[in-house]
């Protein structure tokens, strides 16, 4: 796994990871995942020292870096799914989710419709040498046809129903974990695939952004 990098200390990532965990968050590898992520290098430095305070932060564009436990919790998720190794995220953002679940998984393929953010977030990630990420600038609803089927789609926007292609590049028995309903009534679900039967699980309220189509150029 990555080291940290720069001057935030363990202690305050322990103290993340012990409010998760003191918030059901049980699974070990996704408390080491969420410890040893520098989750400070992918916000502004102005606003590093709130990196390990289990709250979201915004990252420009009008968009945020999600609050740890809601990170931890999807993540926690992904790796109940059995034989787990490709998972697909859209909303790239800043990287952090994607870095957690490189901790996780093989391989973890991400989109993000705003280039300046999908340009910040590969240069980040780069620089701190996760070789398990790919990232695309373009449309999430399209999904990422030519690396499907994947055993899991994390959708970081909420909405109200599952966009079709997505639906249709999930492995059978493949999970989909989003936010689900309208802009002040949302929960975080686990859609679940067998034989195109889908079983649904709420797993807690949350506040996403919308999940927006097309791509934005700034």
């Amino acid at each position: 796994m990555k080291q940290g990098v720069g001057l935030t200390s363990l202690s305050a990532r322990q103290r993340l990871t012990a409010s998760l965990a003191a918030k059901g968050i049980s699974n070990d590898l996704v408390l080491s995942a969420i410890e040893t992520v520098p989750r400070h290098l992918f916000v502004d430095p102005s606003i590093g020292h709130l990196a390990y305070e289990d709250m979201a932060l915004p990252i420009g564009q009008r968009q945020t870096i999600s609050q740890p436990y809601v990170v931890a919790l999807m993540s926690q998720a992904v790796v109940e799914i059995p034989n787990v190794k490709s998972v697909l995220e859209i909303g790239t953002g800043c990287g952090y989710q994607a870095a957690i679940l490189s901790q996780l998984v093989a391989k973890v393929y991400s989109i993000e419709r705003v280039h300046s953010l999908a340009l910040d977030a590969r240069l980040r990630l780069q620089d701190l040498k996760y070789s398990n990420i790919w990232l695309k600038y373009g449309d999430g609803q399209e999904g990422w046809a030519a690396h499907a089927p994947f055993d899991c789609i994390i959708i970081t926007a909420s909405t109200r129903s599952i966009p079709s292609r997505l639906k249709s590049q999930l492995a059978d028995n493949g999970k989909i974990i989003a936010p689900k309903g309208h802009r002040h009534q949302q929960s975080l679900v686990v859609m679940e695939r067998k034989d195109d039967q889908w079983q649904e699980k709420k797993l807690a309220p949350v506040v996403f952004v919308p999940l927006l189509s097309g791509t934005q150029q700034e």
